[in-house]
């Protein structure tokens, strides 16, 4: 989440026309993420989040976004809904930018990543692919491996020349070794502990689908690894990695062909969020109220997935 588009109290009371939600009593932005501009909008009848979607976030996919989070609510997953105006609309217009509002969610976000919070990770992940299976409509996952030579294209001319000949190395050998006929489905593709609130110590909800797409099962589950199974040193905690597995295989079983590419999906998973987190770290705009993240930390994540012999080496 980020503020990258200020709304004047003009445009936000025109807004509210469109909905039945109360009047508002408070309109904040949210610093965190990179992607979105975010408020969190506090009414008499509740706390609600406006969402402004930023140049990286194509309109056309926004039904797609907005149609999940309706679709896995009713499923029983623990996630914003959007909130629908009076025409039954819930994708509206904001200050220039496309926009929805969704329902608020209790919780926080973790810190500090244990082991205790793996697990339930890994269960509500799964549970979120159960979930998405009858989901009509599709999306392709715009950052899989076609994606990511654009990306290292638009920063490569910032980095030396040791680094752009590893990342061009590591792209050829994903363009030659990505697996092939996994299960796939819904995934979220964005699972980090930012995006995974907690309460009273339980998980209380899964927020930010506006990665969501279509792909390998078990490449959301890759993405969680490098997300939640790292220490601050970048050092590989594999009690964590057991944990989250084994959460996730409790409510969706992880098949052999699955296990056997988890170390080829780590991998690239590490690439993908190193080389947009690297592009962001180059064009980020200056004053815009966002954190950068440092895209060295995938690096080091990339060189271990690199080392994997064994998926003992994952916990299992």
């Amino acid at each position: 989440m980020a503020v990258y588009t200020e709304v004047s109290d003009a445009e936000l009371e025109a807004f509210l026309q469109d909905y039945d939600i109360g009047q508002a009593q408070s309109f904040k932005g949210i610093a965190e993420g990179v992607e979105n501009t975010n408020y969190v909008l506090a009414t008499t009848r509740g706390q609600y989040m406006v969402t402004l979607y930023e140049k990286r976030v194509d309109p056309k996919d926004l039904p797609f976004f907005l149609g999940l989070m309706d679709h896995l609510a009713e499923r029983g997953i623990s996630c914003p809904r959007p909130v629908h105006g009076r025409d039954g609309n819930a994708l509206r217009t904001l200050a220039g930018k496309p926009a929805a509002m969704t329902s608020f969610l209790q919780g926080m976000w973790p810190r500090r990543m244990t082991v205790k919070h793996c697990g339930p990770v890994g269960e509500a992940m799964a549970a979120l692919h159960l979930a998405g299976r009858d989901f009509a409509i599709k999306r392709p996952n715009a950052l899989s491996v076609g994606g990511w030579r654009p990306v290292f294209g638009g920063s490569r001319q910032h980095i030396d020349k040791a680094l752009e000949s590893e990342l061009r190395a590591e792209l050829d050998f994903f363009d030659a070794n990505w697996p092939k006929d996994l299960p796939a489905g819904v995934i979220h593709a964005d699972l980090f502990n930012d995006n995974v609130f907690f309460l009273n110590d339980k998980l209380s909800g899964i927020i930010d689908f506006y990665f969501a797409c279509n792909d390998f099962l078990a490449y959301d589950v890759a993405i969680c690894l490098n997300a939640w199974c790292f220490e601050p040193d970048n050092a590989f905690n594999a009690t964590k990695a057991r944990a989250l597995l084994q959460g996730y295989d409790k409510v969706r079983r992880l098949n052999e062909d699955e296990r056997k590419a988890l170390p080829t999906l780590a991998r690239g998973s590490a690439l993908r969020f190193m080389l947009t987190r690297l592009y962001d770290w180059v064009h980020t705009p200056a004053g815009a109220l966002v954190k950068r993240k440092d895209p060295n930390e995938y690096l080091a994540k990339l060189r271990f997935h690199r080392s994997v012999t064994s998926l003992a080496d994952y916990g299992l």
